[in-house]
């Protein structure tokens, strides 16, 4: 296995022509270290599942370079598909089969013999905590369960690389909760390296060794978590107005607080980055009493992936994936 289990140079794809032609990529590059757990975190229609189409080789680039396992996704897709394991967003399960005949049917897809896909599939579902289930229709699982055997399915060929595209997209609190942990453990139990694709701040930063933030077709940050927010040294205050209109006006009473360094507005949200939350919270609430300015809620928090998205791209991570949600409806 080469150091980078994944490398990606200039991607760019672009969908449709003329006056509706959309710009998935527009110069995606990243590097993914063999043996980890690589995030790729953006809202929804910032291009990550179109750069996961590209690296499976479901989907050509119209310009750049990638390989993945050493093998050009573009000149050797055949060896590429030989060595990868694909989670997709949406169920790859029959759920009129067992949870055995799921895997025995990916298993012979794969060219694996019998003894090799029953011995394969029972430490599979041993370690999903899926083999009293194996033998009821997967249509009669809780989504939890379908989304564990889904990654299974990924694994039973003993991948060298494993895609996982939103894998927690649907899943209740504790069900995203058993997902972390059985992703966590891939690495270690299997020497993976495991590609995420997720738009859950949350899950990136619990979840990926290192990152990379994409946000309209491009990566505009890439490092480990804790490096990108250490970046951003002091607190953050978050301020929500009851009344957006305002926000103007607010912004400019915030920036005169002595010890705010920055202020970034999104709507009735606006956020300052500053020296020291606890000693300067004071100083912009009476500001903003002072321009007659009324809040919906207020918070200070070290900085956070939120934080980071913001600097990078200019916009906060929840407006900007509604805006893709929007454009994707």
């Amino acid at each position: 296995m080469p150091a980078n289990s994944i490398e990606v140079r200039d991607l760019a794809k672009t969908y449709g022509t003329g006056d509706k032609a959309v710009r998935a990529l527009d110069g995606v590059s990243f590097a993914v270290p063999s043996g980890t757990v690589f995030g790729l975190l953006g809202p929804n229609g910032a291009g990550k599942s179109t750069t996961v189409k590209i690296l499976t080789t479901l989907s050509a680039p119209d310009a750049g370079s990638a390989s993945v396992a050493g093998f050009d996704v573009s000149r050797d897709a055949a060896s590429v598909r030989r060595v990868i394991g694909y989670v997709p967003q949406r169920p790859c399960l029959d759920p009129t089969a067992t949870g055995w005949e799921n895997l025995a049917l990916q298993g012979r897809i794969h060219g694996l013999g019998a003894r090799e896909i029953k011995r394969r599939s029972t430490e599979l579902l041993e370690r999903f905590g899926l083999i009293e289930a194996a033998g009821r229709l997967t249509k009669k699982w809780s989504g939890g369960m379908q989304r564990k055997l889904d990654v299974a399915l990924g694994l039973i060929h003993r991948p060298r690389v494993l895609f996982l595209d939103e894998p927690t997209t649907g899943l209740d609190p504790e069900a995203r909760a058993e997902m972390w942990a059985e992703i966590a453990g891939i690495t270690g139990a299997d020497g993976l390296t495991v590609l995420l694709t997720t738009h859950y701040l949350e899950e990136a930063d619990h979840l990926a060794d290192r990152l990379a933030i994409v946000d309209r077709g491009r990566v505009v940050a890439a490092g480990t978590p804790e490096q990108l927010k250490s970046e951003l040294t002091g607190d953050s205050v978050a301020v929500e107005l009851a009344e957006p209109a305002v926000n103007g006006r607010a912004h400019a009473a915030i920036e005169a607080v002595d010890g705010v360094h920055s202020v970034n507005a999104d709507g009735a949200l606006l956020r300052a980055h500053v020296g020291n939350g606890a000693a300067t919270l004071p100083r912009v609430l009476a500001a903003l009493d002072a321009a007659g300015i009324e809040l919906a809620s207020v918070s200070v928090a070290r900085p956070s992936l939120d934080d980071v998205y913001l600097r990078y791209a200019g916009r906060s991570f929840q407006a900007a994936d509604e805006a893709g949600r929007k454009e994707a409806a």
